[in-house]
């Protein structure tokens, strides 16, 4: 499998910030860069990163089922992560990814026909001060309403 110029650069760059022999530390935000570019953790990409690493494919299986983050299936263009812990609960996040699911016409890591939005319940994002909370791609968004959600839904539309 073959990166685009770029990635191929920032893997480059990104396994000189670990000591010889320790490469594997990178496995995570290479996985993250490849994610980004192809869409998916596929099984081609497992195997090349194994291969880089030279980390065992099934290692990798492991970290990818453990994150999140990660995903065998491609996402929307914007993925919406809704925070559901304790915190967003109590402040009405339970209630925003209900309203999002019915908005956007999509269940838990469904994807619109367009493939312009997915959307994901997860536990918590790291923004209890600011519930409830969502994250699109690697955006944060606080204190998060309906309507708040409404006019994001509609500024991400007319950049698409």
């Amino acid at each position: 499998m073959t990166f685009s110029p770029e990635l191929e650069a920032k893997f480059a760059r990104l396994v000189t910030h670990y000591p010889p022999g320790r490469e594997r530390a990178a496995l995570i935000p290479m996985l993250l860069f490849a994610q980004d570019e192809v869409g998916a953790i596929t099984p081609e990409v497992v195997q090349e990163i194994s291969r880089r690493l030279k980390v065992s494919p099934l290692e990798i299986e492991e970290v990818v089922s453990y994150y999140s983050m990660l995903h065998k299936e491609p996402r929307g263009r914007y993925h919406f992560q809704v925070c559901t812990n304790i915190s967003c609960m109590l402040l009405g996040g339970a209630e925003l990814f209900e309203y999002l699911k019915e908005k956007l016409g999509i269940d838990n890591h469904g994807v619109t026909p367009d493939g312009l939005f997915s959307l994901e319940e997860v536990e918590c994002i790291g923004a209890c001060s600011w519930a409830p909370a969502l994250q699109v791609n690697y955006d944060y968004h606080h204190w998060v309403t309906r309507e708040r959600l409404d006019r994001l839904i509609e500024d991400l539309r007319k950049v698409s």
